[in-house]
């Protein structure tokens, strides 16, 4: 009888957004409410999103990692994506009037308020950590770790135990070496003995497994690119209540067949 995954892990690291957090929302919501408190109109919530995503891309080729190598602030950072976003949607503000509408931006995207936590997060984490197992989270950046995580009530050291964020550790998924650098934080666990559970096969599931680690995909919107997925050999579940039995379900077994077969 082969030992059950469960049996073998010694740690397990669990994407953010997506996975245990979900945005309230969309980003034109907070970019329309941060306009209208500078005295200017809603800004087209579809022109915003693809300018954001264009910035946010252009931004993280020139400084990846939210700035770490060339040690910009990350206030810095945010400041030149968001006038890119808003300049690639067609949108100019004068200094005076764009330092209103970012300060409204960056203080709540930096806050819990416009975040929530599925259902499920905080009992998987606090299971797991029951279990004795190390818990880490990441790629996201450090005011998640200082700020936003402990206001939704994730803590470190009840619901996880360490944070690799790019911001800090200087690279970023899909980069492999993300998942190296949480191994070592772990206290250099092998890779064999480490899970990883996100939402993406190419940021998360891919370069998980590089390193030799186990790895799995949560699906919890129905997003179309889930076979995929599954054909990539990925398993598949659709939140972290499922994952748990997943889990427990291969201990479980792993327990009754040696009464079975007695």
């Amino acid at each position: 009888m082969s030992p059950s995954l469960l049996s073998k892990l010694r740690l397990v690291t669990v994407d953010v957004t997506g996975t245990l957090i979900a945005y309230k929302g969309q980003l034109g919501d907070y970019y329309c409410m941060a306009a209208k408190s500078a005295g200017m109109p809603c800004p087209d919530y579809e022109r915003v999103h693809q300018g954001f995503k264009l910035a946010y891309a252009e931004m993280s080729r020139r400084h990846p990692c939210f700035g770490h190598a060339a040690a910009m602030p990350n206030a810095e950072w945010w400041k030149i994506c968001v006038r890119d976003s808003f300049a690639m949607a067609g949108y100019d503000y004068d200094d005076a009037t764009f330092e209103r509408i970012f300060r409204r931006i960056y203080a709540t995207f930096g806050s819990s308020a416009l975040y929530m936590v599925f259902p499920d997060a905080r009992c998987f984490l606090r299971w797991l950590r029951g279990r004795g197992l190390v818990v880490g989270v990441g790629n996201a950046e450090y005011r998640y770790r200082d700020v936003v995580l402990p206001a939704l009530g994730l803590n470190q050291g009840s619901e996880w135990d360490f944070g690799v964020f790019p911001g800090i550790v200087g690279v970023e998924k899909p980069d492999p070496r993300i998942y190296e650098a949480a191994l070592e934080a772990a206290g250099g666990v092998a890779p064999g003995e480490a899970l990883h559970i996100g939402d993406s096969l190419r940021k998360d599931y891919a370069p998980a497994r590089g390193p030799g680690m186990h790895a799995l995909l949560l699906d919890r919107f129905g997003t179309a690119e889930v076979e995929g997925w599954r054909r990539s050999g990925a398993p598949v579940l659709p939140d972290l209540a499922a994952a748990r039995e997943w889990l427990a379900g291969d201990a479980i077994k792993e327990e009754a067949e040696p009464a079975t077969a007695r």
